[in-house]
């Protein structure tokens, strides 16, 4: 299978590292003014930068040529991206975090907030920390995270900080050299607290779950997650 990386910093090089162990060859090293031709390769795998990342998803999608994202800050767009793929019957992936164990994780912060949501004893915030020269916050892995438990709870919705309003969940971003990503959920009453969490020892995880993905689109039409990688129902 012929890669293009779009994006070519930290994760883009660990994703690189993955591609050839698995027998992939990478045709395209994109960094954010270089010019490119999308259609040298099978798949695509966006890393860049909030700014870049529609331009390159477009441009994969209009060129037939399937793509993967994980860059996060961009998703204002994000249903103009998928209202284009579904125009030139093209494929495309986005997901916050493509770990294999955040999206268990995912899934399980969901089963949870279930379980907790006739509970009203229990406040709920979270926390986030990652490396310093991750751009937006809070993380991308934090929101969905969020709207895991906004969807299966009373609350409305989330507040950067560590206060917000009754409705909304707080979400704690911490920024330390070398953090490779945690994220934290609490539930948190006057007599216990309960908790789960995710910590990344590092971002290899991240690039198997994004090269993972690039296999599982190669010849497929339409919009996906992680949940049908993974074939999570």
């Amino acid at each position: 299978m012929k890669i293009a990386l779009l994006g070519y910093g930290r994760m883009g090089k660990e994703i690189e590292k993955i591609a050839l162990s698995r027998g992939h060859e990478i045709v395209i090293k994109k960094d954010v003014d270089t010019v490119i031709d999308i259609n040298l390769a099978d798949v695509a795998i966006d890393f860049s930068v909030p700014t870049s990342a529609y331009n390159n998803i477009t441009n994969c999608i209009n060129n037939n040529v399937p793509v993967i994202s994980g860059t996060t800050g961009w998703l204002d767009k994000y249903e103009d991206a998928v209202a284009l793929c579904k125009e030139k019957n093209s494929a495309f992936i986005y997901a916050s975090n493509f770990s294999l164990g955040v999206n268990i994780f995912f899934e399980l912060n969901k089963q949870l907030a279930k379980m907790m949501s006739s509970l009203e004893d229990y406040n709920i915030s979270m926390e986030e920390i990652h490396h310093t020269k991750k751009l937006d916050a809070p993380s991308g892995t934090a929101i969905t995270l969020a709207e895991g438990i906004i969807e299966n709870t009373s609350k409305n919705d989330w507040e950067l900080g560590d206060k917000a309003s009754e409705k909304n969940i707080p979400i704690i971003a911490k920024r330390i050299p070398e953090v490779p990503g945690t994220h934290s959920v609490w539930y948190d009453s006057e007599v216990d607290t309960i908790e789960i969490k995710h910590t990344a020892h590092n971002r290899k995880g991240f690039a198997l779950g994004a090269v993972v993905a690039a296999e599982w689109i190669l010849d497929k039409k339409g919009v996906f997650t992680m949940k049908d990688v993974l074939n999570i129902r």
